[in-house]
This record gives C-alpha cells, sequence and structure tokens, in this order.
C-alpha cells in the first residue's frame, strides 16, 4: 500500500480532529475521505435534544473540513451496505475507525466487516482505536488477569496504569470534497454549541470552577458540574484531553478525573458482558417480581409523582435532555426502590431523553441504582427522596425553577407540601391533588416493599441453587 492509496476515516462518536487517534493515523499525502453515516436505527430513535446536538457537531465537522479544503462525507443508510460501497467508489486501501463498548456497534461492525470482505475484490483492512476512552477494554486488569467487579480496585490500577500510545499525527492534508447524501437541516436550538472548539472552550471555562467540584457537584441548585458529558459522548472531546487539562495536582481535580474512571469502567463492563443491557449482573435479582404499573411510570415520566425534587428532575429531563447527576440517582432509586419497576423500563427512558445518552454509561448507573449491577452497591440501600431533597436543594432553588407551582413555599416545606395543612397550602396558592398532585406512594411503606421484593428473589434463587446441588 503506497502513501498516496486512498484512505477512508469512519467517523462515529468522535467528532472531532484534534486529539483522534482514527484521523492522526492517516498518513498525511493519503487522499483522505471523512465519512459519516447516519443509521436511522439511532437517529429515528434517539430523542428531539440528542438528535439536535449531533446535527450540531456534524455540522461543526464539516465546517473544520471545509476549512482544509474538504467535506464530510454524509450519508444515510445501513452502514453495511455504505461503507462498503465508499470503500469500492473510492478505492480505499484502509479505514480507520474508533471502537465502540455497545452491544450494537460490535454487531454493526461485523456486519460492516463481512460486507465488505464479501463486496470488495481485494481485502480493506480496517484500523480502529479506542479514542473515546482513557484506557480500552481489556487494560485494566486484576492480578489475576479479570476485569474488577469492584470499582475501587479498577480504579487504583487505572490511575496507575498509563494510556496506551496513540498516533500522534496530524491527519490528511487532503481532503476530499465529496459531501455524499449531505448534512440534515441544522436544528433551531442546541443543548450546547456544536463542534470541538466549543467542547474546548467548555473544558477551559471547567478548569477554571473544578477547584470546587467536591463542595458544590451534588448540589442541583448550583452550576457545579462540568456539563462535558454530551461531549464526551459524542466525542468532540477525548477523556484523555480532559484528563490532561483538568490533572491531577489537588484533591478536587483527582476526584473528577475519578468520574472518567467510572466512565472507562462502566464501558469495560458492557464490552466484557454485552448482557448487562439486558440482565442483572448479579443474576438473582433478574427474579424480582417488578410492578407492571403504567400509571406510576408515567407519573414518574412526566414529573407528576407528588415528590418535589423526583418531579424536577424529570421535568428538567424533559424540557432540556439533561439532568443533574444527583437528581439522576434519586429518580433512579425512585423508579425502582419506591415504585418497584424494573430498572429497564427507567433505562429505556433514559437512553431515549438524554443528550449525553450513552449506552454503558446509562445501564451501568442504573444498574448501581437499582443495587443489580457492580461494585458494592447494596439492594438495601434506598435514597429517600425528601431527605435528599432537604439536604442537596437546601432554599428548593432548583425545585422552584422546574416544578413553579411550589415556588410561594418556604424552604422547608417545599420539599414536602403534603405536611402543610390545607389553609397553609391555599395561602401558597397550592390544592394539593389539584395544582399539584399528593404523593403516589409512601416512601416508608415502599422502602418495606421493596425490601422484602429483592429478599424473595434472593430466597428464590438460593433454593433453585441448593435443589441443583442436590441433584
Amino acid at each position: 500500500m503506497s502513501a498516496e492509496s486512498p484512505t477512508i476515516v469512519w467517523f462515529r462518536r468522535d467528532l472531532r480532529l484534534d486529539d483522534n487517534p482514527a484521523w492522526a493515523a492517516v498518513d498525511p499525502v493519503s487522499p483522505t475521505t471523512a465519512l459519516y453515516v447516519i443509521e436511522p436505527i439511532l437517529f429515528d430513535r434517539a430523542g428531539t435534544f440528542r438528535r439536535d446536538q449531533l446535527v450540531a457537531h456534524l455540522i461543526a465537522l464539516d465546517g473544520e473540513l471545509i476549512s482544509r479544503g474538504g467535506r464530510l462525507r454524509v450519508e444515510y443508510g445501513d452502514p453495511a451496505h455504505l461503507v462498503a460501497q465508499v470503500v469500492n467508489e473510492v478505492g480505499a486501501a484502509v479505514v480507520h475507525a474508533n471502537a465502540d463498548a455497545t452491544p450494537y456497534s460490535h454487531r454493526r461492525d461485523t456486519a460492516v466487516h463481512r460486507a465488505r470482505a464479501s463486496a470488495s475484490p481485494r481485502p480493506v483492512p480496517r484500523q480502529t482505536w479506542w479514542g473515546t476512552m482513557v484506557h480500552h477494554p481489556g487494560a485494566i486488569q486484576t492480578r489475576k488477569g479479570t476485569l474488577s467487579q469492584v470499582f475501587t480496585p479498577f480504579w487504583n490500577t487505572w490511575a496507575a496504569t498509563s494510556p496506551a500510545p496513540w498516533p500522534d499525527g496530524s491527519g490528511p492534508r487532503s481532503v476530499t470534497a465529496e459531501p455524499g447524501h449531505g448534512l440534515p437541516s441544522a436544528p433551531t436550538t442546541t443543548w450546547q454549541p456544536g463542534g470541538e472548539h466549543a467542547a474546548l472552550d467548555r473544558l477551559e471555562q471547567w478548569c477554571t470552577q473544578v477547584d470546587a467540584y467536591p463542595e458544590v457537584h451534588d448540589r442541583p441548585d448550583l452550576d457545579g458540574t462540568s456539563r462535558l458529558s454530551a461531549d464526551l459522548r459524542f466525542g468532540t472531546v477525548s477523556p484523555r484531553r480532559v484528563m490532561e487539562a483538568v490533572g491531577l495536582g489537588t484533591p478536587a481535580r483527582l476526584s473528577f478525573v475519578r468520574q472518567l474512571a467510572w466512565r472507562d469502567w462502566f464501558a469495560h463492563l458492557l464490552a466484557e458482558r454485552p448482557s448487562l443491557v439486558t440482565n442483572a449482573l448479579k443474576t438473582d435479582f433478574d427474579r424480582i417480581d417488578w410492578l407492571d404499573d403504567p400509571t406510576a411510570l408515567d407519573a414518574w415520566k412526566h414529573g407528576r409523582t407528588g415528590y418535589p425534587l423526583v418531579d424536577a428532575g424529570m421535568r428538567q429531563l424533559l424540557a432540556t435532555g439533561w439532568m443533574h447527576n444527583r437528581v439522576r440517582m434519586v429518580v433512579a432509586s425512585f423508579l425502582v426502590k419506591d415504585l418497584l419497576i424494573d430498572w429497564r423500563q427507567g433505562e429505556r427512558w433514559f437512553r431515549h431523553q438524554l443528550v449525553d445518552g450513552d449506552v454503558a454509561q446509562n445501564v451501568g448507573n442504573w444498574q448501581w441504582a437499582a443495587g443489580t449491577g457492580p461494585d458494592a452497591a447494596p439492594y438495601f440501600r434506598i435514597f429517600n427522596p425528601v431527605t435528599q431533597s432537604k439536604k442537596f436543594d437546601p432554599e428548593g432553588d432548583y425545585i422552584r425553577r422546574w416544578v413553579p407551582e411550589l415556588a410561594n413555599l418556604d424552604r422547608r416545606s417545599i420539599h414536602e407540601p403534603w405536611s402543610l395543612g390545607p389553609l397553609e397550602l391555599a395561602a401558597a396558592g397550592i390544592t394539593l391533588g389539584s395544582d399539584y398532585p399528593a404523593p403516589i406512594v409512601d416512601h416508608r411503606a415502599a422502602r418495606d416493599r421493596t425490601l422484602l421484593a429483592y429478599a424473595e428473589a434472593r430466597a428464590a434463587a438460593s433454593a433453585e441453587t441448593d435443589t441443583e446441588g442436590a441433584r
């Protein structure tokens, strides 16, 4: 293969040129097609916020390539056919891409490889990198050569391991100007400005705030989080660049970088065990007798549970496609532990709605919240939504923003309006059950019900094991 042989860089979750190993690996003199395939099964099913954010990033990436004399070639359809088609059309000698850890991406890439092999008269290699993580799956293992199912040992090894080297090239000097199917129409508004330069601006801004991270990151009423989750999901900034920019120089910075290790860990777990999307890691809990309660599920989805912090979070999600991380934990615990609704229902709803919806992170966090997944996440840990509300939204400002019908309540009663009498509620302009719902479940009773359901699932699994052992 000569240096001048045509090359394809297939962009997926790496919508940047900077610090992108698949881009940097291209020989500078190779004529290069920058390809993005819009996959209907993903694009058409994504929520509005994630779909619009993707389009904004694609438009920005196209702008970067235009400044280099080329275009982003956008095709729409099944990549198993389209990648092979573009390979043959341009006579590509190699396809560069960044890998992903999801079961879907594995099936897609296998289908693309088979289609390319059958459609091309010559083998065309695909070189893959892990530009979406700090450490690639398999790089962080225990002394026994396995992936730890407890985070702290994983983190200790992760932090002590040097990342595998990435190509250090600057990418091609010649990019083709064929636009293909063309970009979708630009969205009217997006969660964040699109493109890698905007992402780097957000990272730079975060570096001026990160030293306050431990004190404020759990407060949804404050601007105390990085807002980089969507950039990491779309790859407009690399996690290595984030780690490098933030550094480890203070306890606060170390605490934030630790979140990047959680992100890697969930992706590594999913890469090793694709069934995590549909099955509990702790398989005993696949026996839980979940409730089929469409009314309660709908109330949760639309922020009408009668628990103000839960409702504020779910309304923020509906209105923006994003939710504060502490509140994500609270609403997840409420669905699973208060309403006893299957965690998979919540995972699917979040995956559809979230602008930063990422299968590995979503599944990992939902299983963690449900107590069915990795780490020492006990099933009997059940968040009290009122206690969480008072602790992390002490003045009620977050609730007032997203549940404005409660805005006239004071800082104490806004967390549990049902504790007030009718006259006190009327003074604030509220009729419980009309202006704002009464709680759809009693937390204390729900907690007892959930502990019983989990215990019964464990007992059933233990009894079956004993029966099998006696055979």
